[in-house]
């Protein structure tokens, strides 16, 4: 992980979305002349696995929200409690239990908070819908990235993230905000981003690819990633082989 992120030179590009496919799309048009901001449970076929007791808002597309599907959010949310079990244990060095950050994934914070209600677990997101998740709740806009409570500085051992946009400047702006989320020693890093951040995200932060990959419900036309900073072993399918 790299100490000084804001030292980066910033290309002034537009914040690239993720591509929907020509399906997605048409979803698309009839969503925004539909939308809603009302709460709804999640369903097999969106954020739930199955379980009706996991439920998030509706996405707002225009927001750049896209949710992963059931198998993506227990995957990835399974690990994360599997680094937390590890340190509750004393596999991984500090008697404290691990704080998790989740940054712009609320999906993956409900599919935590509903696997084990106590995880320590903190959603920074730009919604103020999610203000429903109580104290769990901190607004975050990745423009301003250090602009958070300073309770949270250096408080985390897990830090996950999701950039909302495929551009370099929202990954390094994201960069500056894990590193003031993260605690010093060892921190425990996963990113889900598009496969064009490759060389990026190891430039910055040191990450390496998983075999496994993320999918998302409304079936993106992008490649999605998931990049880690430690070995996972056989889990998430273990780091990709250089090429």
């Amino acid at each position: 992980m790299e100490k000084n992120p804001s030292n980066i030179s910033v290309k002034e590009n537009d914040d690239d979305p993720p591509t929907l496919s020509s399906q997605a799309m048409a979803a698309l048009r009839e969503f925004l002349a539909e939308q809603t901001h009302s709460v709804a449970d999640a369903s097999p076929d969106g954020d739930a696995a199955g379980d009706s007791t996991v439920s998030l808002v509706s996405e707002d597309w225009r927001l750049s929200q896209f949710w992963y599907e059931p198998d993506t959010a227990e995957t990835v949310a399974r690990e994360v409690l599997t680094l937390c079990e590890m340190g509750s244990s004393g596999s991984i060095s500090g008697s404290d239990p691990f704080r998790v950050a989740c940054i712009a994934c609320p999906t993956l914070y409900a599919y935590l908070k509903n696997i084990d209600p106590n995880t320590r677990v903190q959603l920074l997101e730009y919604d103020n819908r999610f203000e429903q998740y109580g104290s769990d709740f901190t607004f975050y806009d990745y423009n301003h990235p250090e602009e958070l409570p300073l309770e949270l500085k250096h408080s985390f051992r897990i830090v996950v993230a999701d950039p909302p946009y495929l551009s370099e400047e929202c990954l390094e702006k994201i960069a500056q905000t894990i590193t003031f989320l993260a605690q010093s020693g060892e921190t425990y890093l996963l990113l889900l981003t598009g496969e064009v951040q490759r060389d990026r995200a190891a430039e910055l932060m040191g990450l390496r690819p998983c075999v496994f990959r993320p999918r998302h419900s409304s079936k993106l036309g992008n490649e999605f990633w998931l990049f880690t900073n430690y070995n996972p072993g056989t889990r998430l399918g273990g780091w990709e082989l250089e090429k």
